[in-house]
C-alpha cells in the first residue's frame, strides 16, 4: 500500500508539471553564474579515470579521448570527486575480482591523491571533503563497483572500507552470489535471487556498521527494494537517472525516486546520453536490442553505429534535475556523471570544464543559488554525514 500511494504522488506530480507551461528562461549574466558557480562545493560521486590510471595515463596530461584530467577538473571548478574502484565482470571468471580491486584503489591513492598532492587531497568523511576545499584542493573518494568485488567475505569488505572505500555498488551488469543486476534480467543462467539473498542483508548491514554508502545503481528494481527494507542508512544510486524520461533499466521510476528519496537518499544524475535521452536509448547500440545484435557483429559497424546515435543535450540533463526535484525535492538529486565510464556525453557538457554552463542553464531554469549549491553537493555531504552518524565501529 505505502508503495502505491508513493507511485500515486508521483504521478500527480509528473501530472502536473506536464501541464504546466514552459517558463521562459531567466536572463543571467556571467558574473552570475561565475558567482554561483564558484560558491558551490562540486562533488561528483562516479567518475570511472581510474581505469585510465591503472593503465598508466597521467592525470596531470591532457585526457584526449576522455573527460577527466587535472586541468579540466580545475577549470570546472570541482570540489570533490568520488573514482571508482571498478571491477568489471570479467574478473569473476578469471578469480580475479579482489585483484582488481586492490590494483584500482592503489592507483586512485597513488598515481591520483598521491602524485599531485598540491592538487589533490585523499578524504575520508563528508569532514574531509570540506577540509580539502577549505585547503584550495580537490577531494578524492572512492567507492566500489560491483559487489563481487568482495568475494563473498565481509572481511574483504571491511579492508576496503580499511582502503578508503565509502561506498560499494552493490552489483555491475551481472548479478553476483548475494544481489541480483538490472544488467542481466534476461540473460539465460544468470544468477536470480529475486533480490538480496540472506547474505546480501548481512552486507548491508556490515556497511551501515561501517558507515560506507549503499549504492543501487545498477541493481535490478527487487534489489533496489529489498535494500531500502533493511538499511538503516539513507542509500544513493551514485550513477543513474530518471526512467520516466528515459526508459532503461538502469534509470530509476518515479516511485524509486520518491522512495529513496523518503528514508534521505539521493539520486546523482548520470551524464550518459542513454540515460537522459529516450532518443539515445533508442539508437543505442549499448541499449536497443536491435542494434546491440548488430554491433556484435563486428566492432567496425559498432563504431558505425555509436556515431549515429542520437545525443543527449545540456537541457536534458536540467530536464532530469528538474523531475527529480518536482517528485521528490531539490533535496533529492545530485551529480554523478560516470565521466570516461560512458562513450557519449550530452553537447554542452562533453567533460568537466564545461560544468559553469549547468550551472547557467539551472539558473535559467529558476533554481536558486541555494538550490543548485545543494544538487552540486549539500545534498551528498547531508547523506553522507547521516550513513557516518548510522555507523557502529
Amino acid at each position: 500500500m505505502t508503495r502505491f500511494f508513493a507511485w500515486l504522488a508521483g504521478l500527480l506530480a509528473a501530472l502536473a508539471a506536464a501541464q504546466t507551461p514552459s517558463r521562459p528562461p531567466r536572463a543571467v549574466t556571467d558574473e552570475e553564474v561565475r558567482r554561483v558557480h564558484r560558491s558551490a562545493l562540486l562533488i561528483d560521486t562516479h567518475n570511472d579515470v581510474a581505469g585510465l590510471t591503472l593503465r598508466g595515463f597521467d592525470i596531470g596530461a591532457h585526457n584526449a579521448k576522455g573527460h577527466t584530467d587535472l586541468a579540466r577538473l580545475k577549470q570546472g571548478g570541482v570540489g570533490a570527486v568520488f573514482f571508482a574502484v571498478y571491477v568489471p565482470a570479467s574478473a569473476v571468471q578469471e578469480n580475479r575480482s579482489a585483484h582488481r580491486a586492490l590494483e584500482a584503489f592503489d592507483s586512485v591513492r597513488r598515481d591520483i591523491a598521491a602524485r599531485y598532492p598540491r592538487d589533490f587531497a585523499l578524504a575520508l568523511s563528508a569532514a574531509d571533503i570540506e577540509a580539502a576545499r577549505r585547503a584550495g584542493r580537490i577531494a578524492v573518494l572512492m567507492g566500489v563497483e560491483g559487489g563481487h568485488a568482495i568475494e563473498d567475505s565481509l572481511r574483504l569488505l571491511r579492508s576496503y572500507y580499511d582502503l578508503g572505500a565509502r561506498y560499494l555498488t552493490l552489483t555491475h551488469v551481472n548479478s553476483n552470489n548475494w544481489a541480483d543486476s538490472s544488467g542481466d534480467e534476461n540473460q539465460p543462467g544468470a544468477k536470480r535471487h529475486h533480490g538480496l539473498t540472506a547474505f546480501g542483508r548481512e552486507v548491508i548491514a556490515e556497511m551501515n556498521r561501517l558507515g560506507m554508502i549503499a549504492d543501487v545503481s545498477h541493481v535490478s528494481d527487487k534489489t533496489f527494494w529489498d535494500v531500502l527494507a533493511v538499511s538503516r542508512a539513507p542509500v544513493f544510486a551514485s550513477h543513474s537517472s530518471c526512467r520516466a524520461l528515459a526508459n532503461m533499466p538502469r534509470n530509476l521510476s518515479d516511485e524509486m525516486i520518491v522512495a529513496l528519496a523518503r528514508q534521505g537518499g539521493v539520486v546523482q544524475i548520470n551524464f550518459g546520453c542513454e540515460f537522459l535521452s529516450q532518443k539515445s536509448v533508442d539508437t543505442s547500440p549499448w541499449t536497443n536490442p536491435e542494434l546491440a545484435a548488430r554491433a556484435r557483429a563486428s566492432r567496425q559497424q559498432a563504431l558505425e553505429l555509436q556515431a549515429r546515435m542520437t545525443r543527449a543535450t545540456l537541457a536534458d540533463v536540467v530536464a532530469h534535475i528538474r523531475h527529480v526535484t518536482e517528485l521528490a525535492g531539490v533535496e533529492a538529486v545530485g551529480i554523478g556523471t560516470d565521466f570516461d565510464g560512458v562513450s557519449c556525453v550530452p553537447m554542452g557538457l562533453e567533460d568537466y570544464s564545461k560544468m559553469p554552463a549547468l550551472t547557467r542553464a539551472l539558473l535559467e531554469d529558476g533554481f536558486s543559488a541555494e538550490q543548485i549549491a545543494m544538487i552540486y553537493g549539500g545534498n551528498t555531504l547531508r547523506l553522507m554525514r547521516a550513513v557516518e552518524r548510522a555507523a557502529n565501529r
